[in-house]
């Protein structure tokens, strides 16, 4: 067979550097967790519209001032103009616009807020419902692709969706990034996105089987390789296409929307890696050993790897 790179023999350094990936991204749940933003915890999210570059430590200083020890605030915004607040306590409109005031005697300009309350029960069921619906969608595409193709493929799916996801989950982790509503519409993006790109390497992978009728290791992962080498640039084209948008709103798009835009980016690249190094990888291991065990025909001669 014609490819010119073997992607399946690389296949054991592939999937231990994914598991390397996992490990990393449990110990750093464990250490310190998510970072997890007013739609999942009780609490005020406050957004103070002040200047540009405003100065952090003069807005922090006013928290403590209106009996905030420590507070949660960073500069946000394209030219650092806004500060946002965090806290764990449910703030009346008083209190905020105590606040407002406050900031806006000390930086001499009108400062404007925008804020976001959720109470503790809400928080709960947000975070209950967004775990919910990832594991269903993975369910429901698992449910497909086993009609479709077989149990094997929609294991290998599954697997690979769940592995783009929690890749996500572990890079928000590592660098404590927000974690809002607009990052579980992400996740369930890029399920989207790594599905697809799976499926149309699994299709080319079950046209070539039915063609070319492998009966041996090497026919096999030839087939394989072959299979990922003709969907290589549609998959390329398909994720670079997707990624020039996603870049885009986070360069240009607003604070809103800008960790929305980086789990797009980061899962992007996942689900292109996933449905190539992984996906395709426990496939083909899977797939040999039932032939070896005798539970697929044709039956293939003995041979080793």
């Amino acid at each position: 067979m014609n490819y010119k790179f073997d992607f399946v023999r690389f296949r054991k350094p592939f999937l231990l550097a994914s598991l390397i990936i996992v490990l990393i991204g449990i110990g750093s749940l464990f250490v310190q967790g998510l970072n997890l933003g007013v739609d999942f915890v009780s609490g005020t999210r406050l957004d103070f519209t002040v200047k540009q570059n405003v100065d952090v430590e003069k807005a922090k200083s006013v928290l403590e001032q209106n009996g905030f020890k420590h507070p949660n605030a960073r500069a946000a915004g394209d030219q650092k103009q806004v500060v946002v607040f965090r806290t764990d306590n449910i703030l009346d409109k008083p209190k905020i616009d105590k606040l407002k005031g406050d900031l806006s005697k000390e930086f001499g300009v009108n400062v404007t807020v925008q804020e976001q309350k959720v109470d503790p029960i809400i928080g709960r069921e947000l975070a209950r419902n967004a775990i919910i619906g990832i594991l269903i969608a993975c369910a429901f595409i698992g449910i497909y692709v086993a009609f479709r193709f077989e149990y094997r493929f929609a294991m290998a799916t599954v697997v690979t969706l769940l592995y783009d996801a929690f890749l996500i989950i572990t890079f928000f982790s590592l660098f404590q990034i927000e974690v809002d509503l607009f990052f579980i519409a992400a996740i369930l993006t890029i399920i989207g996105y790594s599905m697809n790109d799976t499926i149309v390497v699994f299709d080319r992978i079950r046209e070539n089987e039915e063609k070319l009728q492998p009966k041996t290791w090497e026919q096999l992962s030839g087939m394989v390789n072959l299979s990922i080498q003709q969907t290589l640039v549609r998959s390329i084209n398909t994720v670079l296409t997707v990624l020039f948008g996603a870049l885009s709103l986070f360069l240009l798009g607003g604070e809103g929307i800008r960790n929305f835009s980086l789990a797009l980016v980061v899962g992007l690249f996942a689900g292109a890696y996933s449905s190539i190094f992984i996906a395709s990888q426990i496939w083909v291991i899977w797939k040999w050993r039932s032939v070896k065990a005798g539970k697929d025909e044709p039956k293939l001669s003995p041979t080793t790897e």
